[in-house]
């Protein structure tokens, strides 16, 4: 936990601040029993007027200084807590970018959106009390104790007796919420997790009129969050009334006694009603440190979850074995050649490669060459690895075993940033932001000029529907672009993959959801405007891939075919079984 503490060193002058005010404020405090009991002795059993007035004024002006004490404190122990919280979010959202899929698949979507929230919170919650309330009880708890005694011995001693059952009762019920906390933390996750796949699938339920079941569901996962909070917060509620028990027992034992004293003059009436101000304050800051460490149960937990995350390294790191003066350059989206590979830009190859997730071969014994400028096309039945084998260019995962290279350079050794600029990966599925169409397309160039953004919508097919829009490419998308077909969507991502320029285009099936002719159109328009670019094609139909280069049919992790479209249907059986399957199913299409 203490290792996040660094997230408050900027903040360090309002941190110090924060607790020396809060000094003042208790100090402040701790007088006003004693200018109380001098009224009452001094002034009301007395009959002096102009002591009470006197010492009245100056009980208001103790106030107002305390006031100013605890303003302050509440003011730079907000600015260090909140100025915390906020580095400490940022970091954690700036790690969580630097991680592969294969990290991102580790946490769910939910669990890291709740230690980004949830869990974060609890820390900067914490980190206030702790500049303010972990100040101010403890301390007022030792102020009061020495203002006891220095009124009567006898009496401190009934505080002193009291104040240890009550730190063993607060070890209990600490020790017994900690588990709980961490389990609810937990739930909550799960409850995200829930809300996150229903709110981005609210179509679909609606489609299949599966909403009721789903209503059950996030049921379930809220029912077991609230039970297991209710369990968790059942053992704090105990804090309260058992330290209420204990207070009240200790001011009927003080009046007991301390009236004894009173009646046989040992101690004057005002310095007892002090006494039973010094106990209350003892008292009620043991409950507040009872509600502080309960806190601090907490924020231990959500501190764990947030190092989890910040520990965990990403699995893929940035190359390094090439030299600054050797490793291919890029600059303002526009190719250079490398001095490795002179005249190969957009050249990959696959060199005996073999991929396991979890545990199992996805892909094994890959070897597999495109040159500039070809078009190489992966066909294969759902699960054969042809996503899998995309992923491996621009180093989403790693191999397992053999060599990637992109012109020439095996992708271990480049900057992942100046690989992934040459490399555009349109995903099978069509990921919008919020903001305008023209911030969409920009994405990977934002400083692109309006006639390369139209370029690059014309070849994707997507200029004709855009204009028609009342904004044109100035129009607000909705979150994940939900005021777009299927089809449009997929046409804004090609055109965003396309403005980049890259060496290397990856299209996984990204054509699914447009019709036949706009398909043709956009290939038409790739055979022009990306002729020195590379490009890979996943597609289903093999109308869409019968003028590759060479296309590649996978099975089971496998390369089991590779050649032009000729060639496989007069040698390969894979090939023929799936073009004759989807002959067939056209054929019956259209009678």
């Amino acid at each position: 936990m203490w290792t996040l503490k660094r997230f408050l060193t900027p903040y360090k002058s309002a941190a110090i601040l924060a607790p020396l005010l809060m000094v003042l404020e208790v100090a402040m405090d701790l007088l006003q029993p004693k200018l109380m009991s001098s009224i009452v002795d001094d002034g009301v059993l007395a009959g002096n007027l102009s002591h009470i007035v006197t010492t009245g004024l100056f009980m208001l002006l103790v106030a107002l200084i305390g006031w100013i004490g605890g303003a302050g404190c509440t003011l730079y122990s907000s600015r260090a807590a909140v100025g915390y919280g906020t580095d400490l979010r940022q970091e954690l959202f700036d790690h969580i970018q630097t991680f592969s899929f294969r990290n991102l698949d580790t946490f769910q979507e939910g669990s890291l959106i709740t230690r980004l929230t949830s869990d974060i919170t609890q820390m900067q919650t914490f980190v206030q009390m702790l500049l303010r309330m972990f100040i101010r009880s403890p301390m007022l708890i030792i102020g009061s104790i020495i203002m006891a005694f220095t009124i009567s011995v006898k009496l401190a001693l009934i505080l002193i007796a009291t104040v240890p059952v009550l730190f063993i009762i607060l070890f209990i019920l600490i020790k017994a919420s900690y588990p709980l906390f961490a389990s609810v933390q937990d739930k909550l996750d799960k409850v995200n997790g829930v809300l996150q796949e229903n709110l981005a699938g609210i179509r679909v339920v609606k489609a299949f009129a599966r909403a009721r079941l789903e209503r059950k569901r996030f049921k379930q996962s809220n029912e077991d969050y609230t039970t297991t909070a209710v369990k968790a917060w059942r053992i704090v509620t105990l804090n309260a009334p058992v330290l209420g028990l204990m207070l009240n027992a200790t001011i009927v034992a003080v009046l007991w006694f301390g009236g004894f004293q009173v009646v046989g003059g040992d101690i004057a009436a005002g310095d007892l009603i002090a006494f039973i101000n010094y106990v209350t304050v003892v008292l009620s800051s043991l409950t507040s440190i009872g509600m502080m460490m309960m806190s601090f149960s907490r924020a231990k937990v959500s501190a764990a979850r947030i190092n989890e995350v910040l520990h965990t390294q990403p699995d893929i790191q940035s190359g390094t074995d090439v030299s600054d003066t050797m490793r291919p350059t890029r600059d303002a989206g526009h190719q250079q050649p490398s001095p490795l590979s002179s005249g190969s830009a957009g050249q990959v190859e696959f060199r005996d490669v073999s991929f396991r997730y979890d545990g199992e071969h996805t892909l094994t014994g890959i070897n597999l060459m495109a040159r500039p400028g070809e078009k190489v096309a992966l066909l294969g039945s759902t699960g054969s690895g042809k996503t899998s084998l995309v992923q491996l260019i621009p180093r989403l995962y790693d191999a397992s075993q053999g060599e990637v290279l992109v012109n020439g350079v095996n992708v271990r050794h480049w900057d992942l940033q100046d690989l992934r600029s040459r490399v555009s990966i349109v995903l099978q599925e069509s990921i919008l932001f919020s903001g305008s169409i023209r911030d969409n397309i920009c994405f990977g160039r934002p400083h692109a000029t309006d006639a390369e953004m139209r370029v690059a919508a014309q070849a994707a097919a997507a200029d004709d529907f855009i204009m028609k829009l009342t904004d044109g490419y100035d129009t607000e998308l909705g979150q994940r672009g939900v005021n777009l077909s299927g089809g449009q969507k997929q046409r804004i991502s090609i055109a965003r993959a396309l403005l980049m320029q890259p060496e290397v285009l990856i299209l996984d099936d990204s054509t699914s959801a447009v019709d036949l002719r706009t398909e043709a159109s956009i290939q038409r328009a790739l055979q022009s405007l990306m002729k020195d670019s590379t490009t890979f094609l996943i597609a289903q139909r093999i109308s869409s891939v019968k003028d590759a280069d060479c296309i590649y049919v996978l099975d089971e992790g496998q390369i089991v075919a590779q050649g032009t479209h000729d060639h496989l249907m007069a040698h390969s059986s894979h090939y023929q079984s799936i073009y004759y399957s989807q002959q067939r199913k056209e054929d019956a299409q259209f009678g």
